[in-house]
Protein backbone atom coordinates (compact mmCIF):
# COMPACT_ATOMS: atom_id res chain seq x y z
CA UNK A 1 0.00 0.00 0.00
CA UNK A 2 1.06 3.33 -0.73
CA UNK A 3 0.51 6.15 1.36
CA UNK A 4 1.09 9.78 0.65
CA UNK A 5 1.51 12.20 3.96
CA UNK A 6 1.54 15.39 2.94
CA UNK A 7 1.45 18.85 5.80
CA UNK A 8 0.53 20.62 2.68
CA UNK A 9 -3.21 21.58 0.84
CA UNK A 10 -2.30 22.98 -3.01
CA UNK A 11 -5.22 24.69 -4.87
CA UNK A 12 -4.86 25.21 -8.45
CA UNK A 13 -6.96 28.59 -9.34
CA UNK A 14 -10.19 29.83 -7.56
CA UNK A 15 -12.18 27.97 -5.46
CA UNK A 16 -14.96 27.59 -8.50
CA UNK A 17 -12.41 25.11 -10.28
CA UNK A 18 -13.65 22.76 -7.45
CA UNK A 19 -17.29 22.84 -7.85
CA UNK A 20 -19.13 20.16 -9.61
CA UNK A 21 -22.66 21.25 -10.32
CA UNK A 22 -25.17 19.00 -11.19
CA UNK A 23 -24.97 19.44 -14.61
CA UNK A 24 -22.78 17.09 -16.30
CA UNK A 25 -19.24 18.49 -16.96
CA UNK A 26 -17.62 17.16 -20.59
CA UNK A 27 -14.31 17.66 -19.85
CA UNK A 28 -12.16 14.80 -18.52
CA UNK A 29 -9.37 17.45 -17.07
CA UNK A 30 -8.06 16.62 -13.42
CA UNK A 31 -6.30 18.02 -11.15
CA UNK A 32 -2.04 17.16 -11.38
CA UNK A 33 -1.45 13.93 -9.79
CA UNK A 34 0.29 15.06 -6.98
CA UNK A 35 -1.90 17.91 -6.16
CA UNK A 36 -5.05 16.05 -6.36
CA UNK A 37 -3.46 13.25 -4.16
CA UNK A 38 -2.50 15.72 -1.49
CA UNK A 39 -5.61 17.32 -1.33
CA UNK A 40 -7.51 14.38 -0.47
CA UNK A 41 -4.91 12.05 1.41
CA UNK A 42 -3.61 14.63 3.76
CA UNK A 43 -3.55 12.80 7.61
CA UNK A 44 -2.31 15.78 9.12
CA UNK A 45 -4.62 18.62 7.67
CA UNK A 46 -7.98 19.88 7.54
CA UNK A 47 -9.20 21.18 4.48
CA UNK A 48 -10.64 24.47 3.93
CA UNK A 49 -14.31 24.18 4.19
CA UNK A 50 -16.54 23.22 1.35
CA UNK A 51 -17.99 25.89 -0.80
CA UNK A 52 -20.82 27.55 0.12
CA UNK A 53 -22.10 26.98 -3.81
CA UNK A 54 -21.37 23.48 -3.30
CA UNK A 55 -23.89 22.71 -0.76
CA UNK A 56 -27.91 22.35 -1.91
CA UNK A 57 -30.04 22.75 1.53
CA UNK A 58 -33.85 21.56 0.31
CA UNK A 59 -36.33 21.01 2.92
CA UNK A 60 -36.97 18.41 3.86
CA UNK A 61 -35.93 14.25 2.86
CA UNK A 62 -38.92 14.01 0.12
CA UNK A 63 -36.75 17.17 -1.51
CA UNK A 64 -33.66 15.86 -1.05
CA UNK A 65 -34.60 12.39 -2.70
CA UNK A 66 -36.67 14.15 -5.56
CA UNK A 67 -32.88 15.96 -6.46
CA UNK A 68 -31.50 13.20 -6.32
CA UNK A 69 -33.42 11.14 -8.96
CA UNK A 70 -33.09 14.31 -10.81
CA UNK A 71 -29.61 14.33 -10.69
CA UNK A 72 -29.12 10.67 -12.04
CA UNK A 73 -31.75 11.30 -15.08
CA UNK A 74 -29.45 14.72 -15.76
CA UNK A 75 -26.37 12.75 -16.15
CA UNK A 76 -27.23 9.72 -17.58
CA UNK A 77 -29.21 11.80 -20.32
CA UNK A 78 -25.44 13.93 -21.05
CA UNK A 79 -23.32 10.70 -20.21
CA UNK A 80 -25.15 8.84 -23.12
CA UNK A 81 -25.30 11.79 -25.68
CA UNK A 82 -21.75 12.54 -24.98
CA UNK A 83 -20.23 9.06 -24.65
CA UNK A 84 -22.82 6.66 -25.74
CA UNK A 85 -22.59 5.12 -21.75
CA UNK A 86 -23.49 5.86 -18.18
CA UNK A 87 -21.35 4.88 -15.53
CA UNK A 88 -23.13 5.24 -12.38
CA UNK A 89 -21.71 4.13 -8.78
CA UNK A 90 -23.95 3.78 -6.27
CA UNK A 91 -23.95 3.17 -2.11
CA UNK A 92 -25.84 0.98 -0.22
CA UNK A 93 -28.19 2.04 3.26
CA UNK A 94 -30.65 5.30 2.50
CA UNK A 95 -29.49 6.66 -1.40
CA UNK A 96 -31.34 3.21 -2.54
CA UNK A 97 -34.60 4.28 -1.34
CA UNK A 98 -34.29 7.56 -2.95
CA UNK A 99 -33.97 5.75 -6.11
CA UNK A 100 -37.27 4.37 -6.00
CA UNK A 101 -39.38 4.98 -8.63
CA UNK A 102 -36.51 6.49 -11.14
CA UNK A 103 -35.76 5.27 -14.17
CA UNK A 104 -36.06 5.49 -17.98
CA UNK A 105 -34.55 4.45 -21.67
CA UNK A 106 -31.15 5.49 -20.51
CA UNK A 107 -31.21 2.31 -18.16
CA UNK A 108 -30.59 -0.19 -20.90
CA UNK A 109 -27.22 2.10 -21.50
CA UNK A 110 -26.48 2.39 -17.57
CA UNK A 111 -23.23 0.08 -15.76
CA UNK A 112 -24.09 -0.09 -11.83
CA UNK A 113 -20.92 -0.28 -9.59
CA UNK A 114 -20.91 -0.18 -5.92
CA UNK A 115 -19.42 2.59 -3.66
CA UNK A 116 -18.95 -0.45 -1.44
CA UNK A 117 -20.39 -4.04 -0.70
CA UNK A 118 -20.19 -6.67 1.97
CA UNK A 119 -18.17 -9.58 0.99
CA UNK A 120 -21.81 -12.23 1.04
CA UNK A 121 -23.49 -13.76 -1.46
CA UNK A 122 -25.56 -11.27 -4.27
CA UNK A 123 -29.09 -12.84 -2.66
CA UNK A 124 -28.61 -12.35 0.82
CA UNK A 125 -31.64 -9.75 1.74
CA UNK A 126 -30.42 -9.05 5.04
CA UNK A 127 -26.58 -8.03 3.84
CA UNK A 128 -26.05 -7.58 0.04
CA UNK A 129 -26.71 -4.35 -0.92
CA UNK A 130 -26.83 -5.43 -4.89
CA UNK A 131 -30.50 -7.97 -3.23
CA UNK A 132 -31.80 -4.32 -1.81
CA UNK A 133 -30.80 -2.54 -4.94
CA UNK A 134 -32.84 -5.37 -7.11
CA UNK A 135 -35.66 -5.38 -4.92
CA UNK A 136 -36.18 -1.34 -4.66
CA UNK A 137 -35.17 -0.13 -8.23
CA UNK A 138 -33.00 -1.68 -10.16
CA UNK A 139 -35.52 -4.38 -11.04
CA UNK A 140 -37.31 -2.00 -12.54
CA UNK A 141 -33.79 -0.34 -14.50
CA UNK A 142 -34.38 -2.57 -17.69
CA UNK A 143 -31.37 -3.62 -19.24
CA UNK A 144 -29.08 -2.21 -16.75
CA UNK A 145 -25.84 -4.20 -16.01
CA UNK A 146 -24.48 -3.94 -12.39
CA UNK A 147 -21.37 -5.81 -11.71
CA UNK A 148 -21.56 -7.93 -8.61
CA UNK A 149 -19.25 -9.53 -6.09
CA UNK A 150 -18.58 -13.13 -6.72
CA UNK A 151 -20.47 -13.66 -3.69
CA UNK A 152 -17.84 -15.20 -1.20
CA UNK A 153 -16.63 -13.82 2.20
CA UNK A 154 -13.17 -13.86 1.02
CA UNK A 155 -12.15 -9.77 0.76
CA UNK A 156 -8.72 -10.06 -0.65
CA UNK A 157 -9.91 -11.98 -3.46
CA UNK A 158 -12.99 -10.12 -3.63
CA UNK A 159 -11.85 -6.70 -4.16
CA UNK A 160 -9.03 -8.00 -6.82
CA UNK A 161 -11.89 -9.66 -8.50
CA UNK A 162 -14.03 -6.37 -8.62
CA UNK A 163 -11.18 -3.98 -9.41
CA UNK A 164 -10.87 -6.74 -12.39
CA UNK A 165 -14.04 -6.50 -13.73
CA UNK A 166 -13.92 -2.45 -13.59
CA UNK A 167 -10.94 -2.46 -15.62
CA UNK A 168 -12.15 -5.14 -18.25
CA UNK A 169 -14.89 -2.30 -18.95
CA UNK A 170 -14.45 -0.32 -22.30
CA UNK A 171 -17.66 1.97 -20.53
CA UNK A 172 -15.65 3.44 -17.97
CA UNK A 173 -13.18 5.94 -19.12
CA UNK A 174 -9.93 6.33 -17.82
CA UNK A 175 -8.41 9.87 -16.63
CA UNK A 176 -5.22 9.90 -18.78
CA UNK A 177 -3.10 12.30 -16.32
CA UNK A 178 -3.67 9.49 -13.23
CA UNK A 179 -4.95 6.03 -14.90
CA UNK A 180 -7.87 6.58 -12.11
CA UNK A 181 -11.01 5.51 -13.26
CA UNK A 182 -14.18 8.11 -14.12
CA UNK A 183 -17.74 7.08 -13.23
CA UNK A 184 -19.96 9.67 -15.24
CA UNK A 185 -21.84 10.05 -11.22
CA UNK A 186 -20.86 8.58 -7.79
CA UNK A 187 -23.65 8.97 -5.07
CA UNK A 188 -22.21 8.76 -1.78
CA UNK A 189 -23.85 8.66 1.87
CA UNK A 190 -21.79 9.40 4.49
CA UNK A 191 -22.32 7.98 8.35
CA UNK A 192 -22.45 9.53 11.53
CA UNK A 193 -18.34 8.70 12.04
CA UNK A 194 -17.58 10.09 8.89
CA UNK A 195 -17.10 7.11 6.97
CA UNK A 196 -17.83 7.13 3.35
CA UNK A 197 -18.41 3.66 1.24
CA UNK A 198 -16.74 1.42 3.48
CA UNK A 199 -13.45 3.67 4.44
CA UNK A 200 -13.63 4.48 7.97
CA UNK A 201 -12.26 6.83 10.35
CA UNK A 202 -8.15 6.22 11.62
CA UNK A 203 -7.74 3.30 9.36
CA UNK A 204 -5.19 3.11 6.44
CA UNK A 205 -7.62 1.71 3.66
CA UNK A 206 -8.73 5.96 3.58
CA UNK A 207 -5.33 6.88 2.54
CA UNK A 208 -4.18 4.36 0.11
CA UNK A 209 -4.20 5.79 -3.62
CA UNK A 210 -2.84 2.78 -6.02
CA UNK A 211 -5.75 0.59 -5.81
CA UNK A 212 -9.34 1.16 -6.98
CA UNK A 213 -10.78 -1.31 -5.34
CA UNK A 214 -10.20 -2.21 -1.05
CA UNK A 215 -10.95 -4.98 1.28
CA UNK A 216 -12.06 -3.71 5.10
CA UNK A 217 -11.95 -6.29 7.49
CA UNK A 218 -12.59 -4.44 10.55
CA UNK A 219 -15.75 -6.28 10.19
CA UNK A 220 -17.31 -10.10 9.99
CA UNK A 221 -18.21 -10.29 7.01
CA UNK A 222 -15.86 -7.92 5.21
CA UNK A 223 -16.54 -5.38 2.64
CA UNK A 224 -14.87 -4.17 -0.28
CA UNK A 225 -15.02 -0.65 -0.84
CA UNK A 226 -13.79 2.21 -3.94
CA UNK A 227 -10.79 4.07 -2.81
CA UNK A 228 -11.25 7.83 -1.92
CA UNK A 229 -9.20 8.93 -4.92
CA UNK A 230 -11.52 6.46 -7.05
CA UNK A 231 -14.51 8.39 -5.58
CA UNK A 232 -13.07 11.52 -5.82
CA UNK A 233 -12.78 11.05 -9.75
CA UNK A 234 -16.12 10.76 -10.80
CA UNK A 235 -16.99 13.29 -13.09
CA UNK A 236 -19.65 14.62 -10.31
CA UNK A 237 -19.64 13.29 -6.81
CA UNK A 238 -22.86 13.44 -4.99
CA UNK A 239 -23.20 13.26 -1.30
CA UNK A 240 -27.07 13.01 0.06
CA UNK A 241 -28.11 13.55 3.56
CA UNK A 242 -31.38 13.93 4.93
CA UNK A 243 -33.87 12.47 7.46
CA UNK A 244 -34.94 13.52 11.24
CA UNK A 245 -36.23 11.03 14.08
CA UNK A 246 -37.46 11.19 17.81
CA UNK A 247 -33.64 9.70 18.46
CA UNK A 248 -32.44 12.60 16.10
CA UNK A 249 -34.77 15.34 15.80
CA UNK A 250 -31.66 17.25 13.81
CA UNK A 251 -30.60 14.37 12.00
CA UNK A 252 -27.57 14.25 10.25
CA UNK A 253 -26.61 18.07 11.67
CA UNK A 254 -23.46 17.11 13.73
CA UNK A 255 -22.03 14.50 10.96
CA UNK A 256 -22.69 17.56 8.28
CA UNK A 257 -20.99 19.96 10.28
CA UNK A 258 -18.02 17.82 10.62
CA UNK A 259 -17.95 17.09 6.91
CA UNK A 260 -18.60 20.41 5.63
CA UNK A 261 -17.25 22.62 7.64
CA UNK A 262 -15.16 21.90 10.77
CA UNK A 263 -11.46 22.71 11.03
CA UNK A 264 -10.65 20.30 13.33
CA UNK A 265 -11.33 17.43 11.24
CA UNK A 266 -8.80 15.55 8.72
CA UNK A 267 -9.35 12.56 5.89
CA UNK A 268 -8.18 10.26 8.79
CA UNK A 269 -10.53 11.44 11.59
CA UNK A 270 -13.57 11.91 9.30
CA UNK A 271 -13.00 10.42 5.98
CA UNK A 272 -16.31 12.44 4.13
CA UNK A 273 -13.70 15.62 4.77
CA UNK A 274 -11.89 14.16 1.50
CA UNK A 275 -14.73 15.61 -0.88
CA UNK A 276 -14.90 18.54 0.67
CA UNK A 277 -13.45 19.97 -2.95
CA UNK A 278 -14.94 17.79 -5.05
CA UNK A 279 -18.62 16.88 -3.86
CA UNK A 280 -21.88 18.93 -4.28
CA UNK A 281 -23.25 18.24 -0.61
CA UNK A 282 -27.61 17.62 -1.14
CA UNK A 283 -29.39 17.36 2.16
CA UNK A 284 -32.18 18.65 4.25
CA UNK A 285 -32.99 21.63 6.19
CA UNK A 286 -32.17 19.81 9.85
CA UNK A 287 -28.99 18.24 8.49
CA UNK A 288 -28.08 21.66 7.28
CA UNK A 289 -28.98 23.50 10.85
CA UNK A 290 -24.88 23.36 12.30
CA UNK A 291 -23.37 24.79 8.90
CA UNK A 292 -23.89 28.50 9.70
CA UNK A 293 -25.63 31.15 8.43
CA UNK A 294 -23.92 31.46 5.00
CA UNK A 295 -24.67 28.00 4.32
CA UNK A 296 -28.93 28.32 4.97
Amino acid sequence: MRIIVSLLFIFVGTASAFVLPSAYITSTARLPTTTFLSAVTSPLESPPATPVEQVVVLPDADAVGARIRQIVQDAATAAIADHGHFMLAIPGGSILKMLVGSGGEWTSKTTIAYVNHKCVAMDDSDLATHAKAMKLFMGEWNGCNPIILDGTDNGSQEAASYQGKLEELDTLLRDDATGLPIFDLALIGVGDDGHIGSLYPNREEVLETEKWVLTVAMKSPPSITLSLPVMANARQVVVAACGVSDKYPQGKSEGMRRAVVSEEETVQTFPAVGLRSTATWVMDEAAASKLGDKYN
